[in-house]
């Protein structure tokens, strides 16, 4: 790609990412900032702190990108007189490609709720003990992919199979945009392979659901504490004798939902309450989200594309090894690959996907 067409793709970002914008928005919080009364108010402090680090960083690694281009040329003009820096200035272009494309998808997260926190939670089907192995091969496939991204993340509730896998698992993945990525995961995961739990050796077919919540922790949501069942239990995960002498994991009911909660993640009773509630209010947003996008489209007569049971994505390690997203079409052979965590040729396709949606 020519030098004139990587300065173009810099300027398009620019305006995706409003960078005007937001240095005009950082200028404006810093002045508050200065001011001698700014930290009255703590809770608001703190969100326009966590506000003004976010919005440097994207634009410092605007300015890092665009710097990078500029100092291409200087390679490319070495180039000229030095042929054995060739290998150098591909791989420096192929690096700026990559972080071009990074901060192209960042820019289609432009929803409020994209560039917070997320709760991942999954869930096998039917099939027993295989469903359930699958369900636990998805959650080390997230867990690698957080990984890979640098995210924090902590699993808050776990129930273990009798024989092997995992009955049910919430993960709170920690980071800027999270939620903005792992949106795309929504759905029914199918897997076929050669049981590793069927002594004739056939091939099975597995489904598990992930299900993908933010954590808004800036927006408020009421709970009448009427409308809440709270109950206390022995926690079953790790976490030493402690844990498992006292009831110190909460599981809370939302009654006029039935949305269900639960925590064992933290030491005390008053700790797993104090998440849970959170997780909760997390998921009463998504949930009157969802039901006020729902009356739009019955108001105009569409249907959704995507709903909780629909299957996003094939998973086939016999008789061939192919992970096929069905939504997008990209399909990559290397499925071990993919179950180590590198998933995000998916995600992309699919923001891209939606962006494109969103566009007409």
């Amino acid at each position: 790609m020519e030098r004139e067409e990587l300065l173009r793709r810099v300027e398009d970002i620019a305006v995706y990412l409003h960078v005007e914008e937001k240095r005009a928005r950082i200028q404006e919080i810093e002045q508050e900032a200065a001011r001698t009364d700014f930290w009255e108010d703590p809770q608001r402090a703190q969100r326009l702190m966590a506000e003004l680090s976010l919005l440097r960083k994207v634009v410092e690694e605007y300015e890092a990108l665009r710097q990078r281009v500029e100092d291409l040329e200087v390679l490319e003009e070495m180039l000229q007189e030095d042929p054995t820096l060739e290998a150098e200035v591909e791989r420096e272009r192929a690096e700026i490609l990559k972080t071009m494309e990074d901060l192209e998808i960042r820019a289609m997260l432009n929803r409020p709720e994209d560039r917070h926190n997320a709760i991942l939670t999954i869930n096998p089907g039917a099939g027993g003990t295989e469903s359930m192995d699958w369900a636990q091969m998805l959650l080390r496939m997230y867990l690698r992919w957080a990984e890979r991204w640098g995210y924090k993340t902590r699993v808050l509730d776990l129930i273990p199979g009798e024989e092997a896998g995992i009955k049910h698992v919430s993960v709170l993945v920690e980071g800027p945009y999270a939620y903005g990525y792992l949106k795309a995961e929504k759905g029914v995961h199918r897997l076929v392979r050669i049981s590793p739990f069927d002594a004739n050796q056939r091939r099975h077919t597995s489904f598990a659901s992930v299900w993908v919540t933010p954590e808004m922790p800036d927006v408020e949501v009421e709970i009448n504490p009427k409308d809440l069942r709270i109950d206390t239990f022995r926690s079953s995960g790790p976490g030493g004798q402690h844990m498992q002498k006292n009831e110190t994991a909460v599981r809370i009911v939302h009654i006029p939902t039935g949305i269900t909660v639960a925590v064992q993640s933290e030491r005390s009773q008053h700790q797993n309450k104090e998440l849970a509630l959170r997780i909760l209010k997390a998921r009463l947003y998504e949930h009157y989200r969802q039901e006020r996008e729902k009356q739009l489209q019955a108001i105009e007569g569409e249907k959704s594309d995507i709903a909780w049971g629909h299957q996003i994505r094939s998973y086939v390690l016999h008789p061939y090894r192919l992970v096929k997203d069905h939504r997008t079409g990209v399909e990559i052979p290397q499925a071990e690959r993919v179950l180590d965590g590198e998933i995000d040729e998916f995600i992309r396709a699919w923001l891209r996907m939606q962006a494109q949606k969103e566009a007409r």
